[in-house]
């Protein structure tokens, strides 16, 4: 079974951890310092929370898609190249306390995707950094697929305080 991920940096991760749990109706998969995970089971979600910076709002880590095999990664990072997406490929990487193969690609706003696969347990939450949960890191930031690159978290604050969807 494939499931949405959705990893999100909060100020508050005890506070976090306890609304996810009443909003889901789940207790975290895995609780490790600074970060927690779930797996929600309906609808089908890996919700990852990581310790931010205390006061500041929630935003956006990255997202991504968990899948079943490592063959199901090489699948996706064919089908991505093809479709003229720039790729970033992480095999037997440690990421949010996990061992993972994974490909990278970024949408038009700049917000990392990753799909991947979960080969083992980690006893730490990234290779080289903890930004974007071990989003490979470039000189000039990230690459997107026109070529350019961006650095940073994506805010997830609304653009106007008239409420959810107008």
């Amino acid at each position: 079974m494939s499931r949405v991920q959705l990893a999100l940096r909060v100020a508050d991760l005890d506070a976090s951890i306890a609304f996810y749990s009443k909003l889901f109706g789940t207790e975290p998969a895995k609780l490790r310092d600074g970060y927690a995970n779930f797996a929600v089971s309906e609808p089908p979600l890996k919700l990852v929370l990581i310790q931010g910076t205390e006061g500041e709002p929630t935003v956006m880590d990255h997202l991504g898609v968990e899948v079943e095999t490592t063959d199901q990664v090489t699948a996706a990072t064919t089908r991505l190249a093809d479709a003229g997406l720039a790729t970033v490929e992480e095999n037997d990487t440690s990421c949010c306390y996990a061992v993972q193969d994974k490909v990278w690609v970024h949408g038009p706003g700049a917000e990392p995707w990753e799909v991947y696969v979960v080969k083992g347990d980690a006893d730490r939450m990234a290779k080289d950094s903890d930004s974007a949960c071990c989003l490979p890191a470039t000189e000039s930031g990230v690459p997107l697929a026109d070529g350019t690159s961006v650095g940073g978290l994506i805010d997830l604050q609304p653009a106007n305080t008239g409420g959810c969807c107008g």
